[in-house]
């Protein structure tokens, strides 16, 4: 073997390692997406740290994991239920809770952020993970509406931090969006983006742009289909009817409006209108703002843009 060889089979033993490193994660908030996050990494060999703030909490986590799991050893295992048992007690094994995020961060490679959308309340955890966590660990946040670098100045490892943008139901939606901004290093992203493919996952790169690449297309569409609905130009089944039969869509905008949370929906456009208040596609809706005071959020409140019996 020459030498030049030799040294480019050594880089890519190296960068193969640099890439495979990300074995202990530490996921943090226990609710329906830190639950799906923790469900597919422990699934696929990861060992995990879901930490939420009480017992109460962390049990729901685990009973939302159990029985999700229940699911896919179903479909994975069919009748065979000594296989589907073993799958699926082999992967709760890999989880553990914990009700402190300092002390689970102590050992990690990973730190995966899944909580409240609220950026100080992000800032405040990361400034206090950044203490305790290993030099090397790799910061995320799972935002779907706020900038990774306003979070990522919280800390002093802004090389070391990126976005995983998971989608809800995490273990049934393919798609991971993997941000970075301008200072995460070439090594913290290629190992992101190889860690979500770990997952059985498909990685999709962007740069931290407001709601990155699904939300900054779909939520601006939703609003749009709202502004035709206030001047009075087509009723909301309309609009619905014309975008599943004339553009194939699975789900006309009402309807995902209805699904998604009108409330959350508000706050990602009234997050990017405070942010870029000369972009139109961002301007809130008076529609959308006065269903959200009356308590009408969709399908959570049992009425939104439709009726739903709870």
């Amino acid at each position: 073997m020459s030498f030049v060889t030799h040294m480019a089979c050594r880089g890519f033993a190296t960068s193969a390692q640099r890439l495979t490193h990300i074995k202990q994660i530490t996921v943090i908030g226990g609710g329906q997406m830190g639950a799906g996050i923790a469900q597919v990494a422990a699934q696929t060999g990861h060992d995990i740290v879901v930490v939420d703030q009480s017992e109460e909490i962390l049990q729901k986590s685990q009973a939302i994991i159990s029985k999700s799991l229940a699911r896919v050893a179903r479909k994975k295992h069919g009748e065979d239920t000594s296989d589907a048992a073993e799958f699926v007690n082999t992967t709760m094994s890999r989880i553990k809770m914990h009700t402190d995020p300092e002390e689970a961060c102590k050992n990690t490679d990973l730190v995966i952020e899944a909580i409240v959308e609220n950026l100080t309340i992000k800032q405040d955890l990361f400034s206090r993970l950044d203490k305790v966590a290993p030099p090397q660990a790799i910061f995320v946040s799972n935002t779907s509406s706020l900038a990774i670098d306003k979070i990522a100045t919280a800390t002093q490892r802004k090389d070391r931090f990126g976005g995983l943008h998971f989608f809800n139901p995490v273990p049934v939606m393919k798609l991971v969006e993997v941000v970075r901004i301008a200072e995460t290093s070439d090594a913290t992203f290629d190992a992101l983006m190889h860690f979500a493919s770990t997952l059985g996952k498909t990685p999709v790169k962007c740069k931290d742009t407001p709601g990155f690449i699904v939300n900054r297309l779909l939520v601006p569409y939703m609003m749009e289909a709202v502004r035709l609905l206030e001047r009075g130009e087509a009723s909301a089944w309309h609009i619905d009817t014309a975008m599943k039969l004339g553009a194939s869509h699975p789900m006309g905008p009402f309807e995902l409006l209805d699904h998604i949370g009108i409330d959350d929906i508000k706050e990602n456009i009234d997050g990017w209108h405070a942010d870029f208040p000369d972009q139109p596609l961002f301007n809130p809706s008076p529609l959308v703002d006065k269903l959200v005071s009356e308590g009408k959020l969709g399908i959570k409140s049992g009425e939104g843009f439709y009726t739903y019996e709870k």
